[in-house]
């Protein structure tokens, strides 16, 4: 047994002791790292200064960036050149069709979660052969690209690895991100949590569109226009037509927003969204006005505000 001197000192030691781990505890949990900010709002001037550069490229180049022609091969060094001083891992990913090389240009942000979750954002860089592409799809090669250079701006640290990539041929039928998801292997197929794609976010006759392929991704989309009072819709200009396609094929998770493309406004989206009721979204669509004039910058602020939303929201 033990003396009744020997159990106080015991009992007050243990309380001591208690109180100790206690105050370490609260210690702990103020030093842990805070939960992660809330995604910043890109610069529509930045994204605007992108496409000016995409104009310049095609103007030095035969007036396209194209498939096969060095005017695209131009815009993934230009954007190539911007991820790599920001600290990205960038690979191109040449590919045949044709008869003429093809690019991927992908980029992975070193920092953050493994690679066995991975949310991809991507859009295609190239385009028709017979315009600059600036609308399409210059807009969401430079918004995604803004919302790459704000993640090494603010050192994100995600719990999901990011990945970014800029597609090759996706005016020839998708081949350049067919060619990337054919590439992967079953099991690194599955490791793509999410794949975002950004398709003309910038339409000058502007509807405001979410993909409809998973609820949750789309409430994500949803959420942000809602808080900036703007009611969003799906649209059968989206099925299939982009290449989020190559990734739904594979069974990965999409989404994404675009704003229309040659199909006319309604009436009432007229009404929801003060556009141009029985006009085209883009009445320049894969013509050669397709140029830095053809662009809707309210429409291009708002959609690189949701991508970067997206991207902070689905990482996290």
């Amino acid at each position: 047994m033990i003396r009744k001197e020997k159990r106080r000192v015991l009992i007050i030691a243990s309380a001591s002791t208690a109180l100790a781990a206690s105050l370490l505890g609260a210690g702990a949990a103020q030093a842990a790292k805070p939960e992660q900010a809330a995604a910043p709002d890109i610069s529509v001037d930045a994204v605007q200064k992108d496409l000016k550069e995409l104009q310049s490229v095609a103007e030095e180049n035969g007036g396209n960036r194209a498939h096969g022609e060095p005017g695209f091969k131009a815009s993934i060094d230009l954007i190539k050149k911007k991820l790599d001083d920001a600290g990205f891992k960038t690979d191109v990913q040449e590919f045949d069709h044709g008869g003429t090389t093809g690019y991927n240009l992908i980029a992975d942000w070193p920092k953050g979660g493994s690679e066995d979750n991975t949310v991809m954002a991507g859009s295609h860089l190239d385009s028709v052969g017979s315009g600059p592409g600036i609308n399409d799809n210059g807009s969401g090669s430079a918004g995604i690209l803004e919302v790459a250079l704000a993640v090494a701006k603010e050192k994100l640290e995600p719990k999901k690895h990011l990945r970014f990539a800029w597609w090759g041929a996706e005016e020839e039928g998708l081949v350049g991100s067919q060619k990337y998801v054919s590439s992967l292997s079953e099991g690194d197929v599955k490791k793509i949590n999410t794949y975002l794609n950004f398709d003309m976010i910038a339409s000058p006759n502007a509807g405001y569109f979410v993909y409809d392929d998973d609820a949750a991704v789309q409430k994500v989309f949803q959420d942000y226009f809602k808080s900036k009072d703007i009611t969003t819709a799906t649209s059968p200009e989206v099925n299939g037509r982009s290449d989020h396609a190559s990734f739904a094929d594979a069974g990965v998770t999409v989404g994404g927003t675009f704003t229309g493309a040659g199909e006319t406004m309604t009436e009432e989206q007229a009404k929801q969204w003060d556009g141009k009721a029985g006009e085209p979204y883009d009445k320049c669509y894969h013509s050669e006005c397709d140029d830095i004039s053809n662009v809707n910058e309210k429409a291009l602020d708002l959609n690189s505000d949701a991508i970067a939303h997206a991207v902070w929201e689905l990482s996290s």
